[in-house]
């Protein structure tokens, strides 16, 4: 998969909600949980997904509060897979949370 343009970034950006673009070559986006555990799971649930898609995600976990980082190191940059991983794991907090 190419590297993306900085137009086709922002597009695809501004169709994700709460993703944050961090320096020039990643998007990252915070999830909050009640509980510790509950954000532990959720990691799991993410690690399914990477090995499954073949992309890995950097994974910070503080206390209940999980934060996902996204890039694309063989593009040197950020990619479409990129933005279809973040809307899977938009898609398995949503399925939790709602």
């Amino acid at each position: 998969m190419k590297r993306l343009s900085e137009e086709e970034i922002a597009r695809q950006l501004s169709t994700l909600s709460d993703w944050k673009r961090k320096d020039s070559k990643w998007i990252e986006r915070c999830y909050r949980f009640k509980e510790y555990l509950d954000g532990i799971a959720f990691v799991n649930k993410i690690a399914s997904l990477a090995e499954k898609e073949n992309h890995h995600p950097f994974i910070t976990i503080q206390y209940k509060m999980v934060i996902i980082s996204l890039t694309s190191w063989s593009e040197n940059g950020l990619t479409g897979l990129d933005f279809k991983l973040a809307r899977q794991i938009d898609d398995l907090y949503l399925a939790d949370h709602h």
